[in-house]
Formats: C-alpha cells, structure tokens, sequence
C-alpha cells in the first residue's frame, strides 16, 4: 500500500511522470489485489482524465484498474465509466501511454488507483498522470437548524423560464433541501426522505396531507457525496434534474406564470400559514454553488447582502463528519474482529449500521464455546432474525423489524447480560425482543461479520445461511467504536474481499429499467420487473403482450369481441380496450364515445344554440394512432330535420357545424356523405336534394322531417368532437343527430411488405437507436435456405438477424464485451414459402429471439459489463454492407421498438427490390373452416363461404334456425320436366340428368320430439334418402335407390336423440358403403344391397313434407308431423339448405311456415359481441310523423297519431316484401350430367355430377359480406 501527496498544483495538470527518475515507477512489495496508489492534489480539483504507463524498464505493467475518488481521504466512491462499467483497461507494455479521457470531469481533492490485473509475468508497475484544473465553488453548511433565506426586493418581472440550481451532500437521509414562494400562495418544496428527492406542490392553507406530490427523483443520496440538483420552471412543465437524470413533471395552469417571490434553504421558512413537509426535519449537510437564475445566493450571503439573510449557524465551508464503512461484495467478504477481555463479565454488547438489498444474509456469528453452541444474527425474509443453536438444535429464536432490505441504514444492537437478553432494531422498541439466555463470551471468542473464511479446516466460523451483501459501518463492540483503518491496515482483526472506508451499494432501479409501469425489485447484485398488470412482458416490461390491431387479431384466428389493442408495440402509448368487429371480409376497429345514440333536440327560444361534447373510450394519443395506420377510418353523422337547417345558403355563414380531426380539431362545414371543404351534404354532392337551390335536405326549411346523413371518411378530419346546432330556437324546429362510433379498418403497418428478388438487393434506412432496449420483429417468407434479414453497423457495435439455415435464425450482437449468438432451431423448415414470425429483443438483462410458437431463446446480459448499443451506420434490410448472405423472398411488417419501418414506399425507388407481397393463402388458408375458401387479397386473405353450411370471417359462424311443426324448407335441384318447353327432348334423359353414386351430409339438431323427420331428399323416379328418429329415439337412415325395390333401413345404435340437447350427425357415402357418425360416438358403417345410384335429385327437404303423395306410408305419417327443434348448419354435398334460405332468398328455396334465425345450434352461450347491431330507425317504438327518427336517448312525449299509422303500413310492406321475396324461386333448365368418379372415404366431399354445383350455388367471384 502506498500513499503520494502532491503539493504543486500551480500546473493546469499534476504530474506524476517524475517518478521515473527515482524509481522508474510505482511497484509495490507485494502485488494483489489489496494494494493501491493514493494521490493527494492538495484541493478540490476538476479532474478530467488520468494516464497510465508500465514501470520504467520492466515488464510490470497494469492490465486493468480501479479508479476511487474522494474530497477528503475517506468514504471513497468508485469512478464508473458508462454502462455501469468499472474497470479501465490499462497497458499492454511498459512503454505505451495509455490515456482515459473522463466523460464527465470529476471534482475530487484525493484520487485512488486500485489494481486488478496485471502482466502475468511481472508485478504491479505503475507510472500515473492526472490531467486537470482548479476548482473554485462557493460553500454553506447546515447544521440542521440553520437555513438561508433569499427575499426578492423588488417587483420580479416574468420570465418565461426560472431555474434554482445546487449541488448538496449529507449522511441524513431526510431534511428540507428548499422552499419556494410565488404569488398566488403558491410555493414548492424539494424535500429529502429516505435518501430520495420528493417535489411537492401547496397552495393556501395546507391540508393536513401537507401538498400534493409531484414527483419523486434519485435514490442513496445520503452517501455523503455530492449530487447536482436542478429545477426548472418552463411555461407548461417542471424539470427536476439529480445528478443525469431528469424528470418532467406537467404543472397546473396557475403556475404557468409563477415566479419566485422568497427561496427557503435547508428549512421552511414561510410568512404563510402553509405546513412544512418535513416538520422539525432541516437539513443537515453541505451545498455549494447555489444559483437562482443568474444570481448566487451563497455568494450573496457571505456578502451579507440585504437580500439574503442567514438564520442560525450556517458556516461558509463543509464540515464533513468522517464514518468509514465497510462494502461486504460477494461471497467470500467477511470480517473477524477479536473478542474482548472484559467479556468474562458476562455482559456483550454489539452494535452496528447496515444497509442492503438482499433479503437474507449473515449479519453475525460466533461460537459460545463454554455452552458449545453458536449463535448467528442474520436477516431472513427482510426481517431481523436471532438464532442460538446447541449440539445441532435451536435452542432459541428472536426475530425483530421488517423489510429491512430497502437499501436504507439501519441500526441493530445486541446485548446481553445474565438475565437478559435482546435484539433491537432502529431504537424502535417495539422490535426488541428478551429472553433470559445470558452469552458467555471469553477473551479467545471471534466475531465474524458477513460470512465466514472459506478455509474448509476452519472450525469457528460456520454459516448455514447466505452471506451478506451490501454495506456495515459503526461497528462498536461494548460500546467502544471499531477502527476500520486499522482492519484495512491489517493491525485488527483479518477480512476477506471487502472494500474498506466506502460503501458501494448502487441502486439498480433509479433510474429504472423498468417499462411501461413495471416495478423494479433488485438484489445487491441483479434486478428483475414485475411486470403484472402492465400489458407489458420480458426482461424488462418492454415488449407488448397484445396485438397492435384487430387485422392482427384477425390473422391468428380471433372472431368478433373486444380485444386489447396496443397501437405502437412497445412504445409509450398503453394498451387500450377496442371491441373488433371482424364479422365482415375486414376486421373493423369500433371506438365508442359517450353519446352513440339517435338525440332528440327540441325548439327553445331562450338558447340560440344546441352543442354537444363528445369523449371517446380512447386517448387522445391513442386515437390518433389507430386513425394513422389504419387504411380507412369512417364515422356516421345523422342529421334529422324540421324546420332547422344547417348550411342555409352555399354563401352565408352555416347555422350548424361539427368539429373534427387530432388534437383540438378544426370547425368542419360539410355534412356526412359529402367532401370536405365542399359545404354540401350527401344530396348535394349527388344533386338530388329536396330543394335544387341548396345543398342540404334540411336546407329546404320544410315543415315536415328530412334528413342528412351519410359516412365522414376523411381521416384528417375524424374523430368527430363535438357538435353545434344553431336553427333551433324558431317556433316548431325539431331535430336529431346521431354520431355514430369511430370506426377503422385496414392496418397499413401489417400488410407494408418488400420482395427481394436478388441476393444482391437491400433496403436501407436510417441508424436504428436502441441504446439499451432494441425489440424486432418481422414476418418473413422464402425458398431459401440462407439469408440476412437485418444488419446496423456501429464502429464496435453490431446487431444482425439472420437465416442461417433452413431450420435455424440467429440473433447476433456486440455492445462492446464481445459478440452474442442468440439461437432457435425449429422442428420445421422456415423455406417452405409461408409466413414465419421472428421477434427479437435486446435490453440490459438478456437477449431473447422467438420465431414462430416455437420456445424463445435467451441469453443474459454480463453483470457488469457494456449495455449501450452504439450504432452510426445505415440500416440495411434484405443484405448486408457487404452486399453478401443476401435474403430471398418477402419481409412484412418490419417494426423497430414499435416503429414500422415502410418497407413499400423504400423499395419502389429500389432496384431488386419490388413493393408487397402477394401468396398469403399458402399461410392462413387453415383459417377458413368448415369447406371456406381461402381468396387472395393484395392485402391478407378472406375466406369464401359459399361452399360451407357456416358464415362469418372464417366461416365458423353456424346457420341455425328454429322450426315449427309447420315449418317447411325446399330446396329445387331441378325443375319438373314441361313438355311444351322442348317437346322433342325425352322425359328420360331429363330426369337423369342428376345421378350419384354418393353424398356428404352433415347437420347439426336439438330437439325434443320422438319421432321426427330430419331430412328428405326425393328424386323424379320416386327414390328418396331420409333421416329421421324413430319412435325408439334412435337415429335411422332410409335409402330407396330402386322404385320397384324395397327401402333399406339403416338404425344407429346411439340412443336418446330427442333429448333436447345438441346432437351433430355425419353421413358418408360412397357406391354401397355408408358411414354413420353421431357426436363423438364410434363410427358406424353399413352397406347398400340394391343399387348404388340416386339417379334425378329432385328436392332436399328440412321439416314438414307438403306433398306427401309419393311417400311411403310409413314415411307420409311422419312427414305430416313436421319437425320442431332447431336445426343448423344442414350441409349436402355442396348445398347449404338452410343457410341459402336464411341468408340468400333469391337461391332456388322455397319457406314455408315459420322461420326464424337463431342461435340455438350453438354449444355455448352466444357471444354477445358476435355482430354489431344497427337499429333502423322503423325498428324504434314510439310515436312520430312520417319520416320522424325516434331517439333511444331521448324520446318525445309527444305522439302523433299519423305518424303511428304511417310507420304500421310502413312496416306491413315491408314484411310482405320480404316474404315474397322468400317465396320466389328462381327458375333453371335441365342439363344433361354424368357422375363424377368415385372419391376415397376420407375426401372432403362428394360435389355433384357436371354442372349441377355451379348452377344451384353463387359464383366463384362472389363473396359474403354480413355486417
């Protein structure tokens, strides 16, 4: 150990160089790691860098050190680079300079150098030089009744920014730091509690709260050393800046323009009535260099100017109280101190400060050798714990205080005397336990403090428990303090892997790296985020757990309901609740607000005006997200008029507008349907409106109800927000308005994609900047085996993602400790041309990659190490710098924390590199159930229904209906052959033209009666197939293929059908082989004896029978009863009965009887947000004259007795419309057809012979479209 002082510090820098001369450098006797070099500069000095060099003519040299500073030769603090790196790197010879250049200059009198490696082939060597300058600074130090008071004298004039700068330093953890008055009774207080900043507002009289909190800032800042404090006041915000990290705090509209009137330091000193924060607690430290604008209060005060006065003893220089702790930093740290020769009395006393944020550790131990037991005092669980064990038994346990792992100090005391015994924890009586157990210490006894020696032979020192982490100081055994230097200088006691006369706990979670709401729990060596209930997940609370639209959503499956819709990933915006309406080909986005529904205004002429505000279920932030990425956005806008205009004249000024668009909006003037800027309604804008001289109906200014209404989908001008209505205060004006949902379809974001046609190509962007969180992910397909899809450059730096074989990507990266391979092997080949998924994220904790569902790999970040990814190249996509392991194929919705980069707009000035990607069915084509179709889109899929007995976004929805007995479904295959149609074509070859060799039928039935006929099918030659329950409650299949021959029955032997719960049947046949299956019973097979053939489909019939002539009699008896119950989702071959019925009325079906959709065929309750309903306006009750809207909000008293019989007649057309409608069919000619080959038994299904298929369903281009 040595120690150099330095008198000279006349030179810009201090110099140590000069130790070549004499000795050729500093070399201690002996080289570990518990030497160092100590240099006094004589003042407190700007230090700005240090250089080192080997000893002079030698192979000693310093590989790597520690650097230590300090104002006054005690309580060391540790120099970190950035990243929470503490090692420099020294030399690699003896001759090289090497130079670290300070990022921040330190202020420091004493600087240590610790050695921690060196060459292996010499000793420790050292030539030093410290580069610098003087430090001048003006001082005050409290006692913890002083303060210093600043009055302004005059008038103060506003000014746009105010700030209070200082820099502070104490050993106690709480104490008022300032107190500032304004007008208006306003003031704010920066206080100190438990080692942390805490800014606070009052104003007036208190509350007994004491203020309000604005924000809270830093942590450990009663280590005695200095911090920099700066706040400042800006016109809408606060800035509270401890040491680099900076808060903003937005402030009431009242102090926008407050200033400072009185400036209280180190305690509250105010004319008002307002309560201190921190009562009785002043401050009680050092502070220099305390600014308020341009002026220095400290400055001023030794000045005794009249504007800053002292109250108490406030001295202009730091006096520093000297504590010399003791860091405890892995688990070979302890220390041995001595026992005491007055200990045969009997009587012990221990006492110590410590400070941790483990919850368990060894505190002390030590053997009691007359009673051979032991005793330890450890923390467990945060709580302070006693424990004395004798020949392997707890003889006694006491335990005291809790959550004592919080990082503050706390004071623990053991004593013990013959008949008594006790643990205390912060002079808190209450944690003080007593038992009668006595201690009997001798003079050889050894107090082991943090851990024991790692010697196995030692027999004295055993600790079951783990080992201390953290900080101990004030050591005092009987109540004589414990001189650490001596320890450090080995003249007391011994210790192991301990850092003596600094304390260097650090806290990892201020600032947190915690996201997103994440709570910060931390060790003395780690931390990790709870990130429950934030809608965040990962390391750090980084990545989003929700999808960031409802076309997401879509594209993995999901069905109508609301979802959690993160807009930006994981950037700042929060997740929010959105209802996806996803019933149509898109997933609909539907934002409500507070007033959806159709509102009634009266006339009043005692307002001129009618406004209404309205606030939506979003924030502003995420409106105005979703608006931007989605494709189309739209919203209704419904005005209902009598007497009440809107626009009035095309020149004169409008009696109504509405206000649209992000943030505050604008006034918009045009109506819904009509353009913006075009101050029109929809009529106008299609030149049909009521009166040809204005643009709206309501213009017209008729007394009787018109209406404007129409879609606003100009997304700069949306979402609507409030609504003024002015031509309502005349006798006899009426109207309602509607604003409807915001409603947005289309993720611009989702389906941005760029093809890479040559291993040559790439895109590149801007440097990605992912300091210390970085989170990717993409979506990718190709028939390559190889590829890079991403690459960034740095000088060191690199992040990269690659392909690197058919069945593996790699994550790789360097944030300056070496690079890092992040693997994931899948099962599966990733070139097979579909879709995969990667996401992978970087932060300070691990590196993590998924790909796919497949299990996420990852990789911990070093302790303590680098963590700021530094990058300064271009972004390259596709490719590499190098233009080498070029990636084929497509990369879609590549985002970047959240971001996502435009992969189209980039590659259409691209050469190699062609915007979007078609081929999206090779990929979620599984998502179209129940025989759907999968169609492409340019952007994503849609799933064609018409082949399957189902509906909805992916065919899943079932069609069920509830029968009557007198409920009659017929669907026509053919029509009966008319001889005056074409008289030379024989009956034969008509009635032949429908043949099969097989059906597929599939349907769903719930109900309760025994027997019943499920479904008919005849033919032109009297053949029919039926299926029905029979009287034994069991199901039965008939097959009349041959009129001359007998019916074949077929009875399953699945019982109790007809028990009112839903039961699912599939039938196969092929030729003479029929499978049955009911549920999820075994499947049942029989065989057809005579004939193979159904030849002239003529009708496929679902309950009653009308024409029961040609039935057997057995069969007619039956038929007659009809069906009751539920049927859904009835599928015959290609045919969708009950679905063309319901769904498609103008398709060859003819209804009979009652028939009404419904929800009966579904296992589970119904989804109450499957669809979104829409009330048309001869929906509502209520009484109103012709063409009157009715209001859900608000309805009128006042009723009209024409208005009732016009909506009557009104509503009777139109259910004589809709059942004329139904009972049209739609007539075809016979074409001749031939049955299709037989398919194998587990085809999908059997379509029918020729043309029959796509003659009886809708085209191919067609598509369903259910709102």
């Amino acid at each position: 150990m040595a120690s150099w002082d330095i008198e000279d510090t006349k030179h810009p820098h201090a110099s140590l160089a000069l130790a070549a001369a004499r000795a050729g450098g500093w070399s201690p006797l002996v080289s570990d790691r518990y030497q160092w070099l100590e240099v006094d500069l004589g003042r407190r000095t700007r230090i700005t860098a240090v250089a080192t060099q080997g000893r002079y003519g030698s192979s000693d040299w310093l590989t790597a050190y520690l650097l230590m500073f300090s104002d006054t030769g005690h309580n060391w603090r540790q120099h970190w680079q950035e990243d929470s790196l503490g090692a420099f790197p020294g030399n690699s010879n003896a001759d090289t300079v090497v130079q670290y250049k300070l990022k921040q200059p330190v202020i420091a009198r004493y600087l240590r150098l610790i050695p921690l490696d060196w060459n292996p082939t010499g000793r420790i060597g050292l030539r030093l030089e410290i580069y610098g300058c003087r430090y001048t600074s003006d001082v005050a130090n409290f006692d913890g009744s002083s303060s210093l008071v600043y009055r302004r004298s005059v008038r103060p004039i506003w000014k746009p920014m105010v700030f209070v700068s200082l820099k502070f330093k104490t050993l106690k953890n709480s104490g008022t730091l300032l107190h500032a008055e304004g007008n208006g009774d306003h003031s704010l207080t920066l206080v100190l509690e438990k080692g942390r900043l805490l800014l606070y507002h009052q104003q007036g009289v208190s509350s007994s709260s004491g203020g309000q909190l604005l924000v809270s800032v830093g942590s450990l800042l009663d280590d005695q050393h200095w911090h920099h404090v700066k706040l400042e006041r800006l016109s809408s915000h606060l800035n509270l800046t401890v040491d680099k990290n900076t808060h903003q705090v937005h402030i009431p509209v009242e102090l926008s323009r407050w200033d400072i009137h009185q400036l209280s330091l180190g305690a509250v000193q105010s004319h008002g009535l307002q309560k201190p924060i921190l009562s009785n607690r002043n401050f009680h430290g050092c502070m220099e260099n305390l600014l308020y604008n341009d002026l220095n209060l400290i400055h001023l005060a030794k000045r005794n100017n009249h504007q800053a006065s002292v109250v108490g003893n406030v001295t202009f220089s730091c006096a520093e109280q000297v504590s010399v702790a003791v860091t405890f930093t892995d688990s070979k740290s302890f220390l041995q101190l001595p026992g005491l020769t007055s200990w045969s009395s009997g009587v012990v006393s221990v006492a110590l400060q410590f400070r941790t944020w483990n919850k368990a550790g060894l505190l002390l131990t030590f053997d009691l050798v007359q009673q051979e037991g032991t005793v330890w005092l450890y923390l467990s669980e945060g709580r302070l714990r006693l424990q004395i064990n004798k020949a392997g038994r707890a003889r006694l346990e006491l335990s005291a205080g809790s959550g004592l792992n919080d990082g503050q100090w706390h004071h623990v005391e053991l004593n013990s005397r013959q008949d008594h015994l006790s643990i205390t924890v912060d002079t808190d009586k209450g944690a003080t336990a007593h038992t009668s157990i006595p201690l009997l210490l001798t003079a050889d006894s050894q107090l082991f403090f943090g851990g024991c020696p790692v010697q196995e032979r030692s027999q004295e020192c055993k600790n079951p428990f783990k080992v201390f982490q953290g900080c101990m100081r004030l050591f005092t055994v009987d109540n004589q303090p414990v001189d650490l230097i001596k320890v450090q200088q080995r003249l007391l006691g011994n210790y192991s892997h301990l850092q003596i006369d600094m304390c260097g706990i650090i806290d990892r979670c201020s600032p947190s790296h915690c996201e997103h709401g994440g709570r910060c729990i931390q060790s003395w060596s780690t931390f990790h985020c709870n990130c429950s209930n934030s809608g965040y997940r990962g390391a750090t609370c980084h990545s989003s757990r929700y999808e960031k639209s409802c076309e997401a959503y879509k594209h993995k499956g999901n069905t109508s309901g609301h979802y959690h819709i993160d807009v930006d990933g994981s950037g700042p915006i929060k997740p929010q609740l959105i209802y996806c309406n996803m019933t149509e080909d898109m997933a609909w986005m539907v934002i409500q607000h507070n007033n959806t529904e159709l509102t009634r205004v009266y006339s009043s002429p005692e307002r001129n005006q009618h406004s209404a505000h309205f606030d939506y279920a979003s924030e502003e932030e995420q409106l105005a997200a979703i608006i931007s990425q989605s494709e189309h956005c739209e919203q209704e806008l419904s005005y209902h008029c009598r007497k009440s205009r809107i626009l009035n004249t095309p020149e004169g000024a409008p009696f109504a507008w509405w206000v649209g668009g992000p943030d505050a909006g604008e006034i918009q003037t045009y109506w819904g349907g009509a353009l913006p800027g075009s101050r029109q309604c929809a009529c106008g804008l299609q030149d049909n409106c009521l009166d040809s001289n204005h643009y709206c109906n309501c213009d017209a200014d008729y007394d009787q109800w018109a209406d404007d209404s129409g879609l606003l989908a100009h997304k700069g001008s949306l979402p609507v927000r409030s609504l003024v209505l002015g031509d309502i205060q005349r006798a006899g004006s009426e109207a309602a308005y509607r604003v409807g949902p915001l409603r947005c379809h289309g993720d611009k974001n989702f389906w941005n994609a760029a093809f890479f046609d040559k291993e040559t190509s790439y895109l590149h962007f801007p440097t990605f900047h992912g300091e210390l969180n970085a989170d990717i992910a993409f979506l990718f397909k190709t028939k390559s085996s190889s590829g890079v899809f991403l690459e960034n450059l740095g000088i060191k730096d690199f992040i990269r993602i690659e392909l690197s074989s058919a069945s593996e990507v790699v994550f790789s990266f360097d944030v300056g400790n070496g690079p890092l391979e992040v693997r994931v092997e899948t099962s599966i080949q990733l070139n097979d041309n579909r879709w995969h998924s990667i996401r992978a994220e970087r932060n300070v904790k691990e590196a993590s990659l998924r790909v796919d569902e497949f299990p996420a790999a990852t990789q911990e970040a070093p302790a303590d190490g680098h963590s700021h990814l530094q990058l300064n190249s271009q972004l390259f996509i596709g490719g590499t710098a190098s233009r080498q392991k070029g990636f084929l194929g497509c990369i879609r919705s590549l985002q970047l924390n959240g971001v996502t980069l435009d992969l189209e707009e980039r590659a259409k000035i691209t050469p190699g590199v062609r915007p979007g990607c078609p081929g999206h069915c090779s990929s979620y084509s599984s998502l179209c159930q129940n025989q759907g179709r999968c169609v492409e889109r340019v952007n994503g899929f849609s799933c064609n229904c018409d082949q399957s007995a189902y509906t909805g976004a992916f065919c899943h929805k079932e069609v069920s209906a509830s029968f009557k007995s007198s409920t009659s479904v017929a669907y026509n295959f053919k029509e009966p052959y008319e001889p005056n149609r074409n008289s030379s074509t024989l009956p034969f070859s008509i009635y032949s033209d429908m043949t099969l060799r097989g059906e597929n039928i599939s349907l769903s039935f719930r109900t309760s009666q025994c027997p019943a006929l499920l479904l008919y099918v005849n033919s032109f030659y009297r053949e029919y197939l039926a299926l029905l329950i029979n009287m034994h409650d069991e199901l039965e299949l008939r097959y009349k293929l041959h009129s001359s021959r007998d019916v074949e029955v077929m009875g399953s032997r699945v019982t109790n059908l007809a028990d009112g719960r839903l039961h699912t049947v599939i039938i196969r046949r092929l030729a003479d082989t029929v499978s049955v299956q009911i549920d999820k019973n075994t499947r049942e097979d029989f065989s057809l004896t005579s004939d193979v053939e159904f030849h002239g489909i003529k009708s496929l019939i679902l309950g009653r029978v009308q024409d029961s002539a040609e039935l057997d009699a057995g069969l007619a008896s039956l038929a007659s009863l009809g069906f009751t119950g539920c049927l859904s989702g009835v599928f015959f071959n290609s045919i969708s009965p009950l679905k063309a019925a319901l769904l498609h009325p103008d398709s060859p079906v003819i209804v009979s009887g009652p028939l009404a959709q419904s929800s009966c065929g579904s296992s589970s309750p119904a989804n109450p947000y499957a669809t979104e309903t829409t009330h048309s306006l001869s929906d509502q009750p209520g009484s109103v004259d012709p063409g009157q809207p009715l209001v859900n909000a608000i309805r009128s008293d006042s009723a009209l007795i024409g208005g009732v019989i016009a909506v009557v007649i009104f509503v009777t057309v139109s259910a004589l419309a809709i059942m004329a409608r139904f009972i049209y069919s739609r007539k075809e000619t016979y074409r001749n057809q031939e049955v299709k080959a037989a398919q194998p038994e587990d085809g999908h299904e059997l379509p029918f012979s020729s043309q029959a298929d796509s003659l009886s369903a809708p085209s191919e281009n067609q598509k369903e479209y259910f709102i």
